[in-house]
């Protein structure tokens, strides 16, 4: 199944959203592309793979793919050298490792200079604030580690660095998306010293460890669905997640981010709208069951070309109804790119505040008793907006 033909098809587009940005900005991106030297961390997930894809038709002289993900290198490659005409750098190493590790700094010394560095390593998933121990691993991916990557590459600067952040930074009801917002904060308080940019963008569509990417698990498994009936997301393709972040990086200015140009009203969809045509276009008819005890006891129902959904109503921590890319009171430009919005903002906290901040966040990693809601109010106290949804209740609860 071609995932980017189906998420497009079914968003009747027919075309790349980002397709007509890119046509206008080819020239500039080339500039700063081609024969460049490039480092992609995390980039052997679904969004850091897609961005070295669309890097690499503008042919850059090297690139380094970083990730903890040895499985997932392996596969990158596979994938890049399986493509007919695909461009790869001849200078084109992957390591296996951690971006807060001493050998990938000893590894980012011995390639660089970089002029582009491109950070997807990130906790991406709501499910992450299951309890204390998870929490942990969280704040030290998207803040501890990003702010010893950003003391890097002031030493090293490149000409382009970008983060990934997420619409669930906007309005945060989460601990995932309140520590991406402080991550951005953290991002442009560095922007007096190198050039930073970062976007927020849609659910990305059959992602490692989405929900839809969960459904062809479980049909490939002969294992029932199980979907959240009240949830909306907007949505982008792959290769769109790619395109965006790619233009971000290049094409953004210092301390700004980037969104999709999406509505409201009509580019808001519920995951329980999906799956029966998913199934559908599988071969299938879907079920419904309204607990996940019944869904499996009829999982037979596969023979007859019928398959079994668990459909349910949320109730787990954290999560948010619908997304958003930007409020009220943020400066957001949507004139200046076709499928594009950007947001110019100044920081709220100056690097050195960090060093303060990041003194109380140290202090309460260092404590052995360390609860959740130390670090929610920790969180609270920088990121005002953030608005807790707790109900006891973990994504890992759920089938």
């Amino acid at each position: 199944m071609n995932i980017d033909q189906f998420v497009l098809s079914y968003l009747k587009r027919n075309r790349s959203l980002f397709a007509r940005d890119l046509e206008v900005n080819e020239k500039h991106l080339k500039e700063n592309i081609y024969n460049k030297s490039l480092i992609v961390i995390g980039g052997a997930g679904t969004i850091g793979s897609s961005f070295i894809k669309a890097a690499l038709k503008f042919k850059p002289a090297k690139l380094v793919v970083v990730d903890i993900n040895e499985n997932g290198l392996t596969e990158l490659v596979r994938d890049l050298r399986s493509v007919e005409g695909q461009y790869i750098p001849e200078d084109f190493m992957t390591y296996p490792l951690s971006f807060d590790s001493p050998a990938f700094r000893k590894l980012f010394i011995a390639h660089g200079p970089f002029d582009i560095v491109a950070n997807f390593a990130a906790h991406k998933h709501v499910r992450s604030e299951k309890d204390i121990y998870s929490i942990e691993a969280l704040i030290e991916n998207n803040l501890v580690k990003a702010k010893g990557l950003l003391d890097l590459l002031v030493e090293y600067p490149p000409k382009h660095f970008f983060c990934v952040s997420t619409d669930k930074a906007a309005n945060p009801v989460n601990i995932m998306g309140a520590s991406k917002k402080m991550m951005e904060e953290l991002i442009l308080s560095y922007g007096d010293k190198i050039k930073v940019s970062t976007a927020r963008f849609a659910n990305v569509a059959f992602s490692n460890g989405s929900l839809l990417e969960g459904f062809l698990k479980r049909i490939e498994k002969e294992q029932p669905l199980s979907c959240p009936s009240d949830v909306k997301r907007f949505f982008v393709s792959p290769q769109e997640s790619g395109e965006i972040c790619l233009m971000a990086c290049i094409l953004g200015k210092n301390r700004e981010i980037f969104f999709p140009k999406l509505d409201m009203e009509k580019d808001l969809i519920k995951f329980a709208d999906i799956f029966p045509v998913l199934l559908k276009h599988l071969g299938y008819e879907p079920v419904i069951f309204n607990s996940d005890s019944d869904a499996r006891k009829n999982i037979s129902l596969i023979k007859e070309g019928k398959y079994p959904v668990y459909v349910f109503e949320t109730n787990t921590s954290g999560e948010k109804m619908f997304e958003e890319f930007y409020t009220d009171d943020e400066d957001f430009d949507l004139g200046k790119f076709n499928a594009l919005g950007v947001l110019s903002k100044s920081p709220t906290y100056k690097t050195e505040q960090f060093d303060v901040i990041f003194k109380e966040l140290y202090d309460l990693l260092e404590n052995p008793k360390l609860e959740k809601s130390q670090i929610v109010s920790w969180l609270k106290k920088y990121i005002p907006e953030f608005q807790h949804i707790e109900t006891g209740i973990s994504l890992d609860k759920k089938m």
